[in-house]
């Protein structure tokens, strides 16, 4: 267990408040450790898939790293303002008798609802996935995009 110093500084944190809740968490796992006989209890996965959001004047752009998913694997569905990516990673099997001295890469379903800055046109929407890297391209719909106004005398 470490000891931290308080630090008083905006509403009396001095770092991050979710910081200090990972901070907790990593504790109470190590502490549940000790109980269980498991020490050093494995990392977490973050989220799944890791993308960048983007946009122009007429476009938002969606990235999404997926390596080792199949384009037939992934569903991509408009609703709303939010754009909801599924799919499945699948790992081949590799023998009953193998034994792993590591496994770090995860099969499985995943799914992202990712909130969307601007409402877009559904109808237009367009995915390439080439080298492990989705790319959703999402036209902005017509009242979104940014309109110049004359000033009339």
């Amino acid at each position: 267990m470490a000891v931290v110093r308080w630090k008083p500084g905006l509403f009396g944190w001095h770092r991050d408040p979710f910081s200090e809740m990972d901070r907790l968490r990593r504790e109470m796992n190590s502490l549940l450790g000790t109980f269980t006989g498991r020490r050093g209890v494995a990392p977490t996965a973050g989220v799944f898939p890791a993308l960048n959001v983007s946009d122009d004047e007429s476009n938002l752009y969606v990235r999404a790293e997926l390596p080792g998913v199949a384009p037939e694997d992934i569903e991509i569905t408009t609703k709303e303002n939010n754009l909801i990516i599924k799919g499945e990673r699948k790992i081949a099997a590799e023998g009953e008798k193998v034994s792993y001295h590591r496994r770090e890469r995860e099969a499985g379903t995943f799914r992202r609802i990712i909130s969307l800055p601007s409402r877009v046109d559904a109808n237009k929407v367009t995915a390439v996935s080439r080298n492990g890297v989705l790319t959703i391209t999402l036209p902005k719909a017509a009242e979104a995009k940014p309109r110049q106004i004359k000033v009339k005398t």
